[in-house]
């Protein structure tokens, strides 16, 4: 089964439809948590009285409070009591407990959207005895609104809830739907890891010019600007990869003896290495938490 992209298709003015008067819940309140309820707020999706965020630590909770003037709690249980979506932004790892402590008190009725990496929509489904499920994978640019969030929802998600938990998504940058959720997990390795392999790659860069005599401030302006041009000039041209690099790769020039060292340093094969393991643990995770909520 193909994976369809949304994520251009749905306007700001459905997206304010989809979740007027909607209440909602943010069970975990860390950085991704975060980054959802500032888009939600700063593009007026939603107004601040919808929303109730849930954390352990009382100052997080009225730091958020102060910065976006939402409802905080510490109870996780008061913060769905009237929730018709609950977010849940917490660790994988976290999830059994959460699942165990709002089975008895979550509404069938809510639907309930996980960004937590790894736990399957049977799991959760399971687990908080609820069938209206929605699993994504943002990553760390929805920090920013530049994020990509590939997502996807149980049988029993109708249209209406689709509509909303495509504004909640769409709210972190661009958003796919996929139908097969086997491509949570692939996505989990590409997207929702990929901006580690990028950072590192970054990180080499400006280490090398370092090495060569630059400054650091200098490397580190050098490598960002390249980075953030290639990247817009092959959205821009929509050029198959191997074209872009055939572009600036003259014969005998620097970018052929550069990319010589790559190949014969195995650079492919240690990507596709890390995508591969990033895969594995996904599942891995669902594995582990599927059997905790058992």
């Amino acid at each position: 089964m193909r994976a369809t992209v949304s994520g251009l298709g749905a306007s700001g003015a459905d997206n304010l439809m989809a979740l007027n008067n909607t209440k909602l819940a943010f069970i975990g309140s860390g950085v991704m948590g975060e980054a959802m309820i500032n888009a939600l707020v700063a593009r007026n999706l939603v107004q601040p009285s919808q929303i109730t965020a849930s954390d352990p630590h009382i100052g997080r909770c009225e730091e958020l409070h102060q910065r976006y003037g939402i409802k905080v709690t510490t109870d996780n249980v008061a913060a769905v009591s009237d929730a018709d979506i609950v977010v849940l932004s917490v660790k994988p790892q976290v999830m059994p407990k959460v699942m165990a402590e709002l089975k008895p008190v979550v509404g069938r009725s809510s639907l309930m959207l996980s960004i937590a990496a790894g736990v399957t929509i049977q799991t959760m489904m399971d687990g908080f005895d609820n069938p209206l499920v929605v699993r994504s994978m943002p990553n760390t640019p929805s920090q920013i609104g530049m994020g990509m969030t590939v997502w996807t929802a149980s049988a029993s998600v109708g249209e209406p809830h689709i509509a909303q938990a495509r504004a909640l998504v769409g709210a972190f940058g661009d958003e796919m739907y996929v139908e097969d959720e086997r491509f949570l997990d692939m996505a989990t390795a590409l997207n929702g890891t990929g901006p580690a392999y990028v950072f590192m790659f970054m990180e080499s860069m400006i280490d090398v010019g370092v090495h060569m005599g630059l400054s650091r401030r200098d490397a580190e302006r050098l490598v960002l600007q390249t980075m953030r041009g290639s990247v817009a000039y092959a959205s821009h041209t929509m050029l198959h990869p191997a074209e872009l690099r055939n572009q600036v790769t003259s014969p005998g020039g620097t970018s052929a003896a550069a990319i010589y060292q790559l190949e014969k340093g195995g650079l492919r094969t240690v990507i596709a290495d890390g995508v591969w393991a990033a895969y594995r643990r996904s599942r891995e995770l669902g594995e582990e938490n599927g059997e905790k909520s058992s």
